[in-house]
């Protein structure tokens, strides 16, 4: 992203749920050690059935296009995803900050081996609660969960 690259934030709509399944996807694809458990068209069902009607979900728009989102259940951060092409330059940070602003408490599970997203939270105030070993979530991936306190 250059100077002159707007990044925009707003409420995701139900239209945008083929976009946010496919910077999801995106993202999870360049984590080497994470295990592909679903298909495009399951990813899609999940955003478009399951994500959107039941989360607060913002996406980030660059040129044109979804290029980040974040999910927001209650005092949980379910989702934060951006596509690699645009990591390092602030957007999840913007998300995040928009996203939880006025939460006193924001909780979060992160995969133990994702050690870009742990450096991520960690210095975004974040500290880590609880270690798990994988037998709570569907990839059986150790996890982390993370809690900030305002």
């Amino acid at each position: 992203m250059d100077d002159r690259t707007k990044v925009i934030l707003r409420p995701a709509t139900s239209s945008d749920a083929a976009a946010v399944a496919i910077t999801m996807r995106a993202s999870l694809n360049a984590l080497s050690w994470m295990p592909v458990l679903h298909t495009p068209e399951e990813d899609l069902f999940f955003i478009r059935d399951i994500l959107l009607p039941n989360q607060q979900v913002t996406v980030a728009i660059a040129d044109g296009r979804i290029v980040g989102f974040i999910a927001i259940g209650g005092e949980w951060v379910e989702q934060l995803y951006l596509d690699p092409a645009w990591t390092g330059q602030g957007i999840g940070s913007r998300l995040l900050a928009q996203a939880t602003t006025g939460m006193p408490v924001v909780k979060l599970h992160c995969f133990q081996a994702n050690t870009g997203a742990r450096r991520f939270y960690e210095r975004h105030g974040f500290r880590a609660e609880a270690f798990g070993d994988g037998s709570t979530n569907e990839e059986g991936l150790p996890d982390v969960l993370y809690v900030l306190r305002r």
